[in-house]
């Protein structure tokens, strides 16, 4: 019987979210699951390789996905008026001209790229070069000098302070303002087509039941959050999951749907004017 190969990031939200699958609390009745860990960005590297069946991606990659796989309606992050933070070093002053980011596919980047098109005095300029590097190096690209400013995801955008960073702008609150009536998708979870619609909609309904499952017994997945989680400080991983993990991560339903067609259409219209 050939496993149900599952990737996705060790962000806490993640690891809640799939928290009983991983530890056999949850599953499918007819085939067992295998497990990767990895950062946002390899994880879209993956889907577009087609390497996983279950794959958590940035949410602005479903739209260029979606030939290959469903989004599944539950596990995916949202955030209300909370987002990705574009951070510098306290005391930097002038506009950065260099921006290390988690991936130039992410969520994230696609947010900053539109936010730089309103040229704003506060921020990067406009044609800033983005460098690459993986969310967990952002902080220390910025404090090392590489970035004149950092992109901060996952739990380390609540520690920007604690690493010794200035907060220049929260892309969830830059969203807000120009689409209020919607959250800011920032990952969502595929599932690859060649599986067959029934399993798909079997897959969605078991992540489901397994973030059903966290939340009615919490201590259940906390060590395995703590063991993955970037950040140490039990306030923070707590802020990070009430933050992104919702009822739109239980199923993101129509207004789930509708922000990630409305991030579809500011990917298309930032990629048209670069």
């Amino acid at each position: 019987m050939d496993a149900v190969s599952f990737a996705i990031s060790p962000c806490p939200n993640d690891v809640v979210i799939f928290g009983a699958v991983i530890l056999g609390r949850a599953g499918l009745p007819d085939r067992r699951a295998t497990f990767a860990f990895e950062d946002v960005e390899t994880l879209n590297e993956a889907a577009l390789a087609g390497t996983y069946d279950v794959v958590k991606v940035s949410a602005a990659m479903a739209a260029p996905l979606a030939g290959d796989y469903d989004v599944l309606p539950s596990g995916a992050a949202f955030g209300f008026g909370a987002g990705p933070k574009l951070v510098t070093a306290k005391g930097f002053a002038g506009r950065p001209r260099t921006v290390a980011v988690p991936g130039l596919r992410t969520t994230a980047a696609t947010l900053l790229r539109a936010a730089l098109a309103e040229d704003r005095p506060e921020l990067p300029v406009p044609d800033a070069a983005f460098v690459p590097v993986r969310y967990d190096a952002v902080v220390e690209a910025v404090a090392a000098g590489r970035a004149e400013a950092g992109l901060l995801i996952h739990e380390t955008a609540l520690a920007a302070a604690g690493h010794g960073l200035a907060v220049a702008l929260d892309l969830g609150v830059w969203w807000q303002g120009q689409m209020p009536d919607v959250p800011v998708p920032l990952g969502v979870i595929l599932a690859n087509k060649r599986l067959g619609r029934e399993r798909v909609a079997a897959l969605g309904a078991l992540l489901r039941q397994s973030l059903l499952a966290a939340r009615k017994e919490p201590g259940l997945v906390a060590p395995l959050v703590r063991l993955f989680a970037r950040e140490i400080d039990q306030q923070v991983i707590d802020a990070h999951i009430k933050a992104y993990v919702g009822e739109l991560s239980l199923d993101m339903g129509e207004l789930g749907r509708a922000a990630l067609a409305r991030l579809a259409g500011l990917a298309s219209r930032t990629n048209r004017a670069s």
